[in-house]
């Protein structure tokens, strides 16, 4: 997918700005309508698995159980908790959840009581361990899952303010030849890939041999190195807006927001590469979180929740700038944002927030990790020792 960004910022940018938009949209659709065909061609060999019913439905029923059973005394000992390994067979192929302490109202959902068909129950009145920890670990997931938003809020202003400063600059790289405004993201994605490369080869490698741990270091570390990178990114925008607003100044280019000022586009590149080294720790690192931490049967929901954060950035982001155009407007109509003269704003100010705001995000994270629970899983083993004459062994998360 980064390679295919890349091509998207360089060449069809380049074919747009110079050729025409004809051909910069006329090559994109033609591409994606030989993917189609591609892919209706390889959907046959695609292996598909029987539908187990909706997670969704399932964490419901959870629900509904446990508040059915709310004034029940909860049971002194867990393993009395109703479990059916046979009805959880097609949702758990990969290993068992195991109980854990946490959140024990909806513990009351796998009580057994008279009323109950444990043989063929009814799962609005009854649910097995297993699908109490599959609910469970979906609400542990939210507190992370809600850190991320900020981030990809901090990161949508490249394509916004951070483009809007790039085409105030100088952008030519021989006297013939201009970078488009909107091929400066090639400095995100290249620094991403550059780092996803030297995280995988050097960095895990390294890491293992002190940690012991498959992955170097936990997704949650990866994800905190990401958010500190991202603190970084922002405020050293900040900066350069400053001194891009200062060489506008001393050229007497304040009040000229078409002109070009001399001074080099590359200033924005620290801004850039922070941002796509952030992207390579942080969001890999948070869709490898929610794949791990999903319950089984909910893995492809688990993506959705990763895009969803997504989505909830920008959305974040459009309301930040709304509040700061309201908040920080002035008595003569000017505010922080100004829309037709980025010379006369305070767009320093803006990424400075973002700083401020990442900076608590980033506390917040730090605490939400430090009390997150992974899920305990119990795998069945095929040449491990029996443990307890039942063969199984706790999963290794990190």
């Amino acid at each position: 997918m980064g390679s295919s960004i890349l091509i998207a910022v360089t060449v069809l940018v380049y074919i747009q700005d110079n050729i025409g938009w004809g051909w910069g949209l006329g090559i994109p659709t033609v591409a994606m309508f030989l993917l189609v065909v591609t892919f209706l061609i390889g959907y046959p060999l695609y292996r598909n698995l029987d539908p187990a019913g909706s997670p969704f439905t399932r964490l419901i029923q959870v629900i509904v159980a446990a508040y059915k059973k709310r004034k029940m005394p909860m049971v002194s000992d867990p393993s009395l908790l109703y479990q059916n390994d046979e009805l959880d067979a097609p949702i758990s192929m990969g290993g068992k959840l195991l109980h854990t302490k946490h959140m024990q109202f909806f513990d009351k959902a796998a009580i057994v009581v008279d009323q109950d068909e444990v043989k063929s129950p009814n799962l609005w009145r009854i649910s097995t361990v297993h699908r109490v920890e599959e609910l469970k670990s979906v609400i542990r997931m939210g507190p992370i899952w809600a850190s991320g938003i900020l981030l990809i809020t901090a990161y949508s202003q490249q394509s916004t303010f951070s483009l809007s400063q790039a085409k105030t600059m100088n952008r030519h790289l021989t006297k013939s030849f201009e970078i488009p405004a909107a091929s400066m993201s090639v400095f995100t994605i290249v620094p991403m890939l550059l780092t996803i490369a030297f995280y995988d080869r050097v960095f895990i490698p390294l890491a293992r041999k002190v940690t012991g741990l498959d992955r170097g270091i936990t997704f949650l570390h990866r994800m905190g190195i990401g958010f500190v990178i991202s603190v970084l990114a922002t405020f050293v925008a900040g900066f350069v807006e400053l001194k891009r607003k200062k060489a506008a100044l001393d050229h007497g280019l304040v009040n000229q927001p078409q002109s070009i000022i001399p001074i080099s586009v590359f200033w924005l590149v620290p801004q850039y590469s922070l941002h796509g080294m952030a992207e390579a720790f942080m969001s890999i690192g948070h869709l490898e979180f929610f794949y791990d931490q999903a319950p089984e049967s909910m893995r492809s929901t688990a993506a959705a929740l990763f895009w969803t954060a997504i989505s909830a950035g920008n959305y974040l982001s459009t309301l930040l700038v709304s509040l700061v155009h309201k908040f920080s407007a002035g008595t003569n109509g000017s505010n922080w944002l100004p829309d037709n003269n980025l010379n006369k704003g305070k767009l320093e100010n803006f990424y400075w927030l973002i700083t401020l705001l990442q900076v608590a995000n980033l506390i917040y994270y730090l605490w939400c990790a430090k009390i997150y629970t992974f899920k305990p899983i119990q795998v069945k083993g095929k040449d491990e020792a029996e443990s307890e004459g039942k063969g199984v062994k706790l999963a290794n998360r990190v």
